[in-house]
């Protein structure tokens, strides 16, 4: 057996040696580990994300068995949000943790395991894309700094830039009527009445919808006069929507259901099928986050005022359509004169004694006309041309 002359320097590192074995082992047995948890506390550049994964109480689970993947921003990602936001975050645990989630893989994804265009599904239950290109590999819009930083129970890859989940997509009674061919004409009434976001909160509403061939039987020009009047648009579309969910099983022959226009629609069920007032209900039950949509085969119209009854024949107006003026026979000179709108709104008041209506300047259609005595209202229509 050889031997070296000086055996001193070969006693030292054999003693390293053993040194080292014993500390391995006191390591293995004592359970020491590290988990991603431990990975982002210890680091100096994730000291909002170690804040953030605390306030969500995510810490627990992030320690556990896993595996799992984490996508970790650093302080500079998070300072680059804008202004406001991580506050705004960090104060709503359910947004917070939405957004942690979503920079979590529930499996071990090392770098040798990404490829260009894959979509990851995440804790959320949103995907991230894994872009890997000359630049460099990017999840989402962020690029990895540093990858495969291995911990017991998964592997950290650091990012330039927070991920955010998308936003999921809303399927309201508004976003069914947009999405839908054959509600176009509907869709620009909405919008023009400023009714997108009251149609798109909580509700729950129940829309009666009248479809593209409804409004095209409507008078001719009529349905140019509703859009050009706000006041009016918004009266006949609220008189379409119910502020609670009525399903079809909700309904009921005869049943009067309150609108947001504040007057009611009728229901009625027979052997041919559902109606709203004279609307038939060609497709039921079209659910939406905030409600029900049904749709109906004719535009409904809010009705005239109670106090009115049909004329009487003792006067007259001529002529019948008219073009510039409408001339009154046998009214009483106290008697109180308006022209009403298919929808029970006055449009315009004429002076007691009045004998002459100018109707140049109205927009043709429909009118009522009104003779009231302080008792009774008489009414005649009035076409204007």
């Amino acid at each position: 057996m050889f031997l070296p002359s000086n055996p001193k320097p070969l006693i030292i590192l054999m003693k390293h040696f053993f040194t080292l074995v014993t500390a391995t082992m006191a390591f293995v047995t004592t359970g020491w580990s590290q988990t991603v948890v431990d990975i982002v506390v210890e680091s100096e550049d994730h000291t909002t994300l170690e804040t953030a994964v605390v306030a969500a109480g995510l810490v627990e689970t992030l320690s556990g068995e896993g595996p799992f993947t984490v996508f970790a921003p650093t302080d500079s990602a998070f300072a680059n949000l804008p202004e406001g936001t991580l506050d705004a975050v960090l104060a709503d645990n359910d947004l917070l943790t939405s957004i942690l989630t979503y920079h979590v893989v529930g499996s071990t994804a090392l770098s040798t395991d990404l490829s260009d265009g894959m979509m990851v599904e995440t804790l959320n239950g949103a995907e991230v894309t894994v872009t890997i290109n000359d630049e460099g590999v990017f999840i989402n819009d962020a690029q990895v700094t540093a990858a495969d930083i291995i911990a017991d129970n998964g592997v950290v890859h650091v990012i330039d830039a927070a991920l955010l989940p998308p936003t999921p997509a809303s399927n309201t009674v508004v976003d069914i009527i947009v999405n839908s061919e054959d509600h176009t004409t509907l869709e620009t009434a909405v919008v023009a009445a400023g009714l997108v976001e009251t149609l798109s909160g909580e509700g729950p509403f129940t829309v009666f919808a009248p479809t593209d061939a409804a409004f095209a039987n409507l008078p001719e020009g009529t349905l140019d006069a509703v859009l050009a009047d706000n006041d009016l648009l918004t009266s006949i579309l609220t008189y379409h929507v119910v502020g609670s969910t009525a399903l079809s099983t909700d309904l009921s022959d005869g049943m009067m259901v309150a609108t947001l226009n504040g007057a009611e629609v009728t229901v009625t069920i027979n052997d041919e099928g559902v109606f709203i007032n004279d609307a038939q209900v060609t497709m039921a039950d079209i659910l939406a986050d905030n409600g029900v949509v049904h749709v109906i085969d004719a535009v409904l119209l809010p009705p005239t005022p109670d106090r009115i009854v049909e004329a009487s024949a003792t006067w007259t107006a001529m002529p019948n359509p008219a073009k510039d003026v409408v001339t009154l026979n046998g009214v009483n000179p106290s008697a109180s004169l308006a022209l009403i709108d298919m929808t029970g709104r006055t449009v315009r008041e004429f002076a007691q004694g009045t004998t002459v209506l100018t109707v140049s300047d109205l927009i043709p259609g429909t009118y009522l006309l009104s003779v009231g005595d302080g008792v009774n209202i008489d009414l005649k229509k009035i076409m204007v041309q």
